[in-house]
């Protein structure tokens, strides 16, 4: 495809499906601090334990396991609404319906009121954890579906920038909201964090209305993957059972997991490695129960073994086959490893702040308010500039900067606390990160295919924060064995392979530009 000029790359973010994937971003944003800071803030004037408050942690688990129940809602109809309003139309609307029945949930329930009603707000975080993830699903699934390839760095750029702004009025807007209606640390107002609640769920209807205004996605659907009621019915009870099966290796294996993390503690002289490996362990555990549980049903007639394998393998299958086995592998680790550099680092940052001596103000005006128009800025410039010059350019160019930004923490870590300082790094690794963003989107979206677009997109963006995480895990570790300049130059060293996937990429892959 033929580049376009500046001029039609400017105006390519007035197109209406750009426009359309603003406020979308904007309906994705916002339940996600309203699961996390806010709902803690909640709590804990509420007088929760700080351990019950942790415990909401895990109803954002749905987040990173969003993949396990993509194909489900890949295939499976929503009675009325499929027909009405489309596919993924309407399972865009009931996830943003199920949205707004959490928020109204939470809202009606006071944790002040006693234990029992920390866990009826608990099952509503969860909802909402859930409902909030299937929504970020199909929303990918409509973006890629809705426009070609010349569109999707700009519409990964205003989802992005619609993203970040309803989290800025999930966090700081709830904040502010429940503060000016009267709660407070020593204050508790129980009706000010209700009625903060039900005004963000009024804020889901942006969303909602989207939703009924915009067209259905022009594609067809394999007439192969068309099973009666009942088969769609069995997939959808094997899941939770496949589910219950999950949890149910975390909660059995609870007591045992802290024996040993402390019995392991003494053996490496690390408190943080035993963990790691306890809690690895646990996972291996939960999920061979859960793959055990879906095999064995798989023989009994609660389940379709051919809509199984449709729906769970032919996806999988279907990537490989596509890429071949040596490509789709090293595919694979360039998306597991591209944000390596930025997440890791992201996750010792306000640490890092606080140590140098920035104030929380400082931190909140200028880490987060200015560093949010940075990253929309730089998201902006990602998609123009992927549009202009090619996603695969604009790729490379996102991960070297953010290695490259990583080293000037580094020179930060010897300014000490500069005001000045802070804004400058922060503008550039905001930026950088924006414009990396962008590009890695419109780039996800290319690996996918239309047969399988949430099953594959779902897969792509769990992986791509799975490693991130887990070595951020040992951020602090690095930090109190070296310093913080070793560890910033770590964070960066390790962008570099990355440069090498991403060469490949460009030299072996056809993409559409």
């Amino acid at each position: 495809m033929q580049a376009l000029n500046w001029k039609q790359s400017v105006l390519a973010f007035l197109h209406a499906r750009v426009i359309t994937m603003l406020f979308f971003g904007f309906s994705a944003g916002l339940p996600l601090l309203l699961i996390f800071s806010s709902l803690s803030l909640w709590l804990r004037e509420a007088g929760v334990e700080r351990a019950d408050v942790t415990f909401f942690s895990w109803a954002a688990l749905g987040y990173s396991f969003k993949f396990v129940w993509a194909p489900l809602v890949d295939r499976l109809p929503v009675l009325y609404l499929s027909k009405k309003f489309g596919r993924r139309r309407g399972w865009i609307l009931l996830a943003q319906l199920m949205v707004i029945a959490a928020l109204f949930w939470i809202g009606l329930t006071d944790p002040q009121q006693g234990r029992l009603h920390v866990y009826i707000m608990a099952l509503a975080a969860v909802l909402l954890g859930f409902s909030a993830a299937t929504q970020d699903i199909v929303i990918d699934a409509y973006r890629i579906e809705s426009a070609g390839s010349e569109l999707q760095a700009m519409m990964a750029s205003a989802y992005i920038a619609g993203y970040r702004i309803g989290m800025l009025a999930a966090g700081a807007g709830a904040l502010f909201i429940a503060d000016v209606l009267g709660s407070g640390r020593g204050h508790y107002d129980y009706n000010a964090w209700k009625y903060t609640y039900f005004i963000m769920a009024g804020f889901m209807l942006v969303g909602v209305f989207t939703t009924l205004l915009i067209p259905e996605p022009e594609t067809e659907v394999d007439n192969n993957y068309t099973y009666a009621s009942s088969d769609y019915l069995g997939s959808f009870l094997a899941f939770f059972l496949a589910a219950a099966v999950f949890v149910g290796g975390f909660y059995f294996t609870a007591e045992t997991a802290a024996f040993y993390k402390e019995a392991m503690a003494g053996i490496f002289s690390n408190r943080h490695l035993a963990g790691f490996i306890v809690e690895m362990v646990r996972l291996f555990i939960a999920v061979s129960g859960a793959l055990l549980a879906a095999y064995l049903l798989g023989f009994t007639r609660l389940v379709n073994r051919r809509m199984l394998d449709d729906t769970y393998i032919a996806p999988v299958k279907d990537f490989f086959g596509r890429y071949g086995l040596l490509l789709a592998v090293l595919l694979l680790l360039l998306i597991g490893l591209y944000r390596i550099s930025d997440i890791v680092l992201g996750v010792i940052s306000n640490l890092f702040y606080q140590d140098l001596g920035f104030t929380k103000t400082e931190i909140a005006s200028i880490v987060k308010t200015f560093g949010l128009f940075m990253t929309i800025a730089g998201g902006f410039l990602g998609g123009i500039f992927s549009v202009r010059y090619g996603v695969i350019k604009i790729l490379f160019i996102g991960a070297l900067l953010a290695s490259v930004t990583n080293l000037l923490f580094m020179l930060m870590a010897h300014a000490g606390h500069n005001v000045l300082m802070l804004y400058v790094v922060i503008s550039a690794d905001n930026l950088a990160a924006g414009l990396a963003s962008a590009a890695f989107v419109a780039f996800l979206s290319s690996l996918t295919n239309i047969r399988f677009t949430a099953v594959q997109y779902a897969i792509f963006s769990s992986l791509m924060t799975l490693f991130p995480k887990i070595f951020g895990g040992y951020s602090g570790t690095i930090v109190d064995n070296l310093s913080y300049e070793a560890f910033f130059l770590i964070t960066a060293l390790i962008g570099v392979p990355v440069l090498f996937l991403v060469r490949f990429a460009g030299k072996y892959l056809e993409i559409e530009e």
